[in-house]
C-alpha cells in the first residue's frame, strides 16, 4: 500500500513540475508548424542530457526548431557549418598570441553555448568530429593544457543529408552511439506545408517568447530521473536490447543472418532514461510499456548494425526494430 501512496505523491509532483511542457510546446508551436516528432525527441534529449542526430532532407525546420527552443529557454544558441575544411579550432576555440599582454590568451569558440547545431556534421573530418565528440561525452574541451567545462545545459543536435554522400565522412559506430536519439524527419502534411507558405508570405515570422531559464531544465532533469520506472519495465527494456544481440534466444532466429551488432549497454541505459522523460513529457510520474515502444525506435535505429545480407535484402533497422517489438513480451 505504501508504495502506492508513494506513486500518488510523486504522480502529483511530476504533474507539477512538468507544467512547463506545455509552455514550451505552446511557444515551440507558434514558430513551427508541425514537425511533433522533432519536437518532442528535442525535449527528450533536452530534459534527459542526451544529443539529438536529425536525418532528413535540407529545409524541414532542423535549424529553426533548435534555435526556438534556445529562444523560449533564454539560452544561447551557435549554429556551426561543417564543412570539408573546418578545423577542431574553428569549433572549440584557439590560442591567441597578444602583442600588448605579450602572452597566449584563449579565445573561446561557438561550442561554448547551450545549444549546438552541428549543421551536416558528416561533411567534416574525423579531427573536427572527434573535437566535438569530447565536448559531448565528457562535457568539457581542452584547449592548450586548460579544460573547460560546458555550459549546462548543453545539447548537440547534428544532422545529416540522408540523400548526398559524396564528399562525407559519415559517423563511426562509436560516435553515432554517443547520440541518444536519432530522428528522421519527414516532410510536412498538405495542409501543414499550406500553413508554411501562407506565414512565409506574410514576411513577418512569429518569435518564441523566453518563457524559462537553462537552471529550469537542470532541475527538472533532477526530477525526470524521479520517474518511476518498475522492475517489470526494466525487464523489457532489456528484454529488448537483448534480443538485438540475440535474436535465436527470443525466436527470432530469421534475424540472426541480419544483424552485424545489437545494441550496446548505451542503448538499455538511454532507452530507460528517454522513456522516463517521455512519461514526464506526458505529465505522468512512472513509465509504462508504451512509452518504452515510443521512444525504441530513436534510441535503437542508429545502434543496430545490419549486415550485408540485410543491406542486400533492403531490410532496415526499423523492420528489425518492429520484428524485435512484435515478439517481445510486453510486461
Amino acid at each position: 500500500m505504501e508504495a502506492q501512496i508513494d506513486i500518488k505523491e510523486l504522480n502529483e509532483k511530476i504533474q507539477r513540475e512538468s507544467s512547463f511542457v506545455d509552455i514550451i510546446n505552446l511557444e515551440m508551436n507558434k514558430v513551427i508548424v508541425g514537425q511533433k516528432h522533432l519536437l518532442e525527441g528535442l525535449l527528450i534529449g533536452l530534459l534527459s542530457d542526451g544529443h539529438v542526430l536529425l536525418e532528413g532532407v535540407p529545409g524541414l525546420a532542423k535549424t529553426l526548431a533548435i534555435n526556438t527552443l534556445a529562444d523560449a529557454i533564454d539560452a544561447k544558441f551557435a549554429r556551426v557549418q561543417f564543412t570539408p575544411d573546418l578545423l577542431p579550432a574553428d569549433l572549440i576555440g584557439t590560442m591567441i598570441y597578444s602583442q600588448k599582454k605579450e602572452e597566449f590568451l584563449v579565445k573561446k569558440g561557438p561550442i561554448f553555448a547551450n545549444f549546438i547545431l552541428a549543421d551536416e556534421i558528416n561533411r567534416a573530418p574525423a579531427k573536427v568530429q572527434s573535437a566535438l565528440l569530447e565536448a559531448m561525452q565528457e562535457r568539457q574541451v581542452t584547449i592548450g593544457d586548460t579544460s573547460y567545462q560546458m555550459e549546462k545545459p548543453f545539447l548537440v543536435m547534428a544532422t545529416q543529408n540522408p540523400i548526398e554522400q559524396e564528399g562525407t565522412y559519415p559517423l563511426p559506430e562509436a560516435q553515432v552511439d554517443r547520440f541518444m536519439l536519432k530522428l528522421k524527419i519527414s516532410y510536412p502534411e498538405f495542409e501543414e506545408e499550406r500553413a508554411i507558405i501562407r506565414e512565409n508570405l506574410l514576411g513577418e515570422m512569429p518569435k518564441a517568447s523566453k518563457v524559462l531559464k537553462p537552471e529550469d531544465i537542470v532541475k527538472a532533469r533532477s526530477v525526470v530521473r524521479e520517474v518511476y520506472l518498475d522492475e517489470k519495465i526494466e525487464k523489457y527494456i532489456l528484454d529488448i536490447v537483448f534480443a538485438s544481440r540475440e535474436p535465436a534466444k527470443y525466436n527470432l532466429s530469421k534475424l540472426s543472418g541480419m544483424i552485424a551488432f545489437g545494441g550496446s549497454p548505451r542503448a538499455s541505459i538511454n532507452l530507460a532514461l528517454a522513456a522516463k522523460a517521455f512519461a514526464f513529457i506526458k505529465r505522468r510520474g512512472y513509465v509504462l510499456p508504451e512509452d518504452v515502444r515510443a521512444v525504441c525506435y530513436d534510441v535503437l535505429r542508429h545502434r543496430i548494425g545490419l549486415s550485408y545480407e540485410a543491406e542486400a535484402e533492403n531490410i532496415s533497422s526499423e523492420e528489425i526494430i518492429s520484428e524485435i517489438l512484435n515478439s517481445v513480451e510486453v510486461p
